[in-house]
């Protein structure tokens, strides 16, 4: 049964939401981050919790949050599970950006007035780093160091209603498809996003089940989280300009340039080789927010050639909520009207 109110405190990142659960109301057991959120998945309180903040009328179909549980060990500060209308993801670029910001603003982790301070968060597909930069108190922006990302699979056939595109398949923290919108005659602009939706969802609908969508060390990890459509915006000297827009969950719209889905890219371009030493990628959003991205440095992984990928970004506080549940409201936990 949920309980009779449920205090959050919400962010945004470059425009995508991101409800923080400092303390969840219901027990999420379990001895890693991964664990939990094995449990959550199958945990019917859990998931009535979640459901009850992303949908509507608390939430919307493309809301997003994270609740805060104990990291795996002291090495961490935090631990978080990530969640959408459809369940609970491995790993959330811009909620990391989010969760730093709010760590040092609540004070759950000391910060300079000016300087820098490593946040150090524990996600369901390992240890990541919000490294957050202020100035005068005020935060300015944030690195975002994500686990090892690389290039699963290239030029991989997918049949659609529109007819066949090949798509690129990496991985980020999660595994994403990713192609030119161009491919398709589209662009990513908020005037086809009904088409890129629907094509989003047909690709990774193709794919999710197939050899591709497995993770080499970790079945948790499986499935293709989502479909990453991108416009060349034309290079510069040591700069790879895109905008992109991530399809993510079943037909989620990322409204920012999506922290693990730029990982994803950032291995992609690195492998094409696009990304030589001192190279960013100003990754934009369907929006008009921005993520810059770089290769810190480059790692084996059970044999596949892989980055240490950074994006960065910042995101600022929308509000605090105290919602209700009256348990007498039928439509409790809630709908997505789409």
């Amino acid at each position: 049964m949920l309980p009779s109110t449920i205090a959050t405190t919400d962010y945004h990142t470059g425009g995508e939401p991101f409800r923080i659960v400092a303390d969840p109301p219901v027990p999420i057991p379990g001895q890693t981050v991964a664990e939990r959120r094995a449990r959550a998945m199958e945990d019917a309180a859990v998931q009535e919790l979640r459901a009850v903040l992303c949908s509507e009328p608390r939430g919307h179909a493309d809301m997003y949050g994270g609740f805060i549980v104990p990291p795996d060990d002291d090495g961490a500060d935090l631990g978080v599970l990530f969640w959408h209308k459809d369940g609970f993801s491995t790993a959330c670029g811009h909620g990391t950006i989010a969760l730093g910001v709010w760590a040092v603003e609540t004070g759950r982790v000391a910060a300079p007035q000016t300087g820098s301070v490593e946040v150090m968060i524990d996600v369901p597909s390992g240890r990541v780093t919000a490294r957050v930069h202020r100035e005068g108190a005020r935060v300015i922006a944030v690195d975002f160091v994500n686990v090892p990302s690389w290039v699963v699979a290239g030029d991989v056939p997918v049949t659609t209603s529109r007819g066949e595109v090949r798509v690129i398949v990496a991985y980020g923290g999660a595994i994403y498809a990713t192609l030119p919108a161009a491919q398709l005659g589209l662009t990513v602009t908020p005037e086809r996003l009904g088409d890129l939706i629907a094509l989003g969802r047909e690709i990774k609908r193709a794919l999710n089940d197939s050899e591709h969508a497995v993770h080499p060390a970790d079945p948790r990890l499986n499935g293709i989280y989502g479909t990453i459509w991108f416009d060349e915006l034309g290079d510069a000297d040591r700069l790879v300009r895109q905008r992109n827009v991530t399809i993510f969950a079943d037909g989620e719209v990322d409204r920012s340039p999506c922290g693990s889905g730029t990982c994803a890219r950032l291995a992609v371009l690195a492998a094409g080789g696009r990304l030589p030493a001192g190279t960013v990628l100003r990754h934009d959003s369907i929006v008009g927010s921005t993520f810059t991205g770089t290769v810190l440095d480059t790692v084996d992984v059970d044999g596949r050639p892989a980055v240490i990928p950074q994006v960065t970004g910042t995101a600022y506080r929308t509000g605090e909520h105290l919602f209700s549940i009256d348990p007498h409201d039928p439509l409790v936990p809630g709908f997505v009207l789409r």
